[in-house]
């Protein structure tokens, strides 16, 4: 048998404002709840810009090889992959505090311009990722000479 309950609406706005309040203090003690914590941005920071025949990427990788990066680059689509490895532990430790990334990565970004993946370069210098990307000749401005008659 079902009991009918009297509304009160008292009892409603009280819990609605303590969900709002949860919510505004989830949101300034725990950032990172609302995306504003370690995200692919800070996990893998990107200066990208384009000259007049290339798109140039910059990647920060610190600490990982040259070889254990994987960059592809599908229609306008790069993606750039990889892994940040911890030191092997082979001993327990009480650590006081523990920063330094582990784990894998992965970043796409869409490309401002198509560009001929075949002729892309890559360069690695001081834990930065640097490429290179021809644009093709359909996307580059071309300059048409006006004559008088």
């Amino acid at each position: 048998m079902a009991n009918l309950v009297r509304w009160n609406p008292a009892r409603d706005m009280v819990s609605l404002r303590e969900a709002m309040d949860r919510l505004f203090e989830e949101s300034f003690l725990r950032p990172d709840l609302f995306g504003f914590g370690e995200s692919p941005v800070q996990a893998l920071p990107l200066d990208i810009y384009e000259t007049d025949n290339d798109v140039v990427v910059k990647a920060t990788v610190p600490g990982v090889k040259p070889e254990d990066i994987e960059v592809t680059i599908t229609g306008d689509l790069l993606t750039i992959k990889g892994e940040f490895k911890s030191e092997e532990k082979t001993e327990k430790r009480n650590y006081l505090r523990q920063e330094r990334r582990s784990g894998s990565f992965c970043r796409q970004i869409t490309l401002p311009a198509t560009v001929d993946s075949n002729a892309a370069k890559a360069t690695f210098e001081h834990g930065v990722l640097g490429l290179e990307l021809p644009k093709v000749e359909a996307v580059k401005a071309k300059t048409v000479k006006v004559v008088a008659k």
